[in-house]
């Protein structure tokens, strides 16, 4: 199994234990917004204790730990023109499989400039990308993070992750993977269901975003665990649950 959105910097040791346990071998850890990004040195640190600590910290516990790096649109520093600037250099390590987590949070004039140009760099490196979508006004702020996309980068290069029912039908044809993100207060292992019975598995797969709010690490196999009781074959489940993820990421 492979949990394809997680932010491993907010999560203890014993987490990491517990996913290999549970039969998670791989997963994605994103940047974010840990801490007040006041200034671009700030940023630094984080995506250097992502590649530098967690991916160790992982892979002491078996779980194999790839990374994705940006700048989120919760972690936007007064100076990220410099964090912009060397993005590329961190994105030249051979654990970074993507550029994210990025997006809008708000829809402001500066998310919408960084998101571009977070974008343009991805299509310029063929890199994918992973694309936030708020918890408010979801719908809204959607439709202009797909306008974006589709003006600045190939959408098959793109995951737009934390998808329910609200954006679904928005984004189901655009062409780009899309995200299901099963977390407390998000989403329940029987909502995925729900959309995968109705939409199908192709386009899908599976996350737990685990981080500092509520979260279960283990949500992807339970997720797993739902899915199969509902009845679904074993290749539609390996699909949503590792070989989507595997394939967009190219793991």
């Amino acid at each position: 199994m492979i949990d394809a959105h997680v932010h491993a910097d907010t999560r203890p040791y014993e987490d990491f234990e517990k996913m290999a346990v549970a039969g998670i071998e791989t997963a994605v850890t994103c940047a974010h917004d840990p801490l007040r990004m006041s200034v671009s040195d700030v940023v630094f640190d984080h995506w250097n204790r992502i590649l530098n600590n967690d991916i160790k910290r992982a892979a002491e516990n078996g779980l194999k730990l790839y990374a994705a790096l940006g700048i989120h649109p919760r972690s936007i520093s007064e100076d990220f023109e410099r964090a912009l600037e060397k993005l590329p250099s961190f994105l030249e390590n051979d654990s970074v499989v993507a550029i994210g987590e990025i997006g809008l949070e708000t829809a402001s004039e500066s998310e919408k400039n960084i998101f571009k140009k977070q974008l343009q760099l991805a299509e310029t490196l063929k890199m994918k990308a992973i694309v936030h979508t708020p918890r408010s006004n979801k719908k809204e702020i959607t439709g202009i993070t797909t306008s974006i996309i589709e003006e600045n980068i190939d959408p098959e290069m793109v995951v737009i992750d934390h998808v329910d029912r609200t954006i679904v039908n928005d984004v189901i044809e655009m062409g780009a993977m899309l995200g299901l993100t099963v977390q407390p207060k998000k989403m329940t292992p029987d909502e995925a269901v729900s959309i995968l019975d109705e939409y199908g598995f192709d386009k899908f797969y599976l996350d737990s975003d685990m981080s500092s709010s509520p979260s279960d690490p283990l949500s992807v196999p339970k997720t797993v665990h739902r899915i199969k009781l509902a009845g679904f074959n074993e290749k539609d489940t390996r699909k949503v649950s590792n070989d989507n993820a595997s394939k967009f990421f190219e793991l």
